[in-house]
């Protein structure tokens, strides 16, 4: 596995991207979960600082369902407190019992334990995911070819997480594959590249027409802070990944079934229902 070049998005479909973000980001409901989730995300919380318990921690969100946010932020508060050495040190019982309130224990377990031979050795080369210079894209497919279980949607996660929010990493989950790249009209090819190919087109968009994501995030009174230096591609897969939640999971029928040729995406004439209020 090695890393994919990146291309030039076709502007049609980078135009598409930023029409949805731009539809999407003046639903109440999507405003809403983005507000509670942008400063201090409820999955990846600014309270844990070590970049190696973050790594883990993305990895243990993996197919943990909205409805278990509770019990999964009891998981990684206990996590926190033990620190990345402790967990290190810890049994497979140990760390089995810690992670049984999420199920899958031996695959979440076996992440962990592959996790830490990674870190392990880029540690003895001298490479810092962390650092400015990284090359994500191929720290990216590494972690995907070595990590016990991530493959690429997981990769994503683990760097954006151990990076920071505003690092530039647009995160592609199923979902958002399955339903959000569909409903654009993009095609993607098969199998975990598609994530990757996924990815490129995003932060193509959240770079290219940062500016205009900034004052769309601005115009519409988000309470959230975007740092003046950075593209703002966390806002924007926020606002992709709730809208991909409320309106195609269902799918809602408030959404447009001529999507993408139809540019109103919810609430328009062809929709099932007539806006809420």
């Amino acid at each position: 596995m090695t890393a994919l070049t990146r291309t030039q998005p076709a502007p049609a479909e980078a135009e598409r991207v930023f029409h949805l973000v731009r539809r999407a980001a003046g639903l109440t409901d999507v405003k809403a979960e983005v507000e509670a989730n942008h400063d201090d995300n409820r999955w990846w919380p600014t309270s844990i600082t070590d970049p190696r318990v973050r790594m883990a921690v993305a990895g243990w969100s993996s197919r943990v369902s909205y409805r278990m946010i509770g019990t999964y932020s009891r998981v990684v508060s206990e996590a926190a407190s033990i620190g990345f050495d402790g967990l290190v040190a810890a049994s497979d019982d140990e760390l089995a019992e810690l992670l049984t309130p999420l199920g899958l224990v031996g695959s979440r377990v076996g992440y962990f334990r592959s996790l830490t031979d990674l870190l392990l050795r880029w540690e003895k080369e001298s490479i810092d995911p962390t650092t400015d210079g990284a090359d994500c894209d191929a720290l990216i497919t590494i972690f995907a070819q070595e990590v016990r279980g991530a493959s690429y949607k997981v990769a994503q996660c683990a760097l954006l997480y151990a990076r920071g929010y505003h690092c530039g990493i647009i995160p592609v989950d199923s979902g958002m594959v399955t339903k959000l790249a569909p409903a654009l009209g993009i095609s993607l090819p098969s199998g975990p590249v598609a994530h990757e190919r996924f990815r490129y087109l995003l932060e193509a968009v959240a770079e290219d027409r940062a500016d205009d994501l900034r004052a769309l995030a601005r115009s519409s009174e988000y309470a959230v802070s975007i740092p003046e230096q950075s593209a703002p591609s966390w806002w924007t897969h926020l606002v992709l990944i709730y809208f991909k939640r409320l309106y195609l999971n269902g799918p809602s029928p408030r959404l447009c079934p001529l999507r993408p040729l139809c540019g109103d995406v919810v609430d328009c004439s062809h929709a099932r229902s007539a806006p809420d209020g």
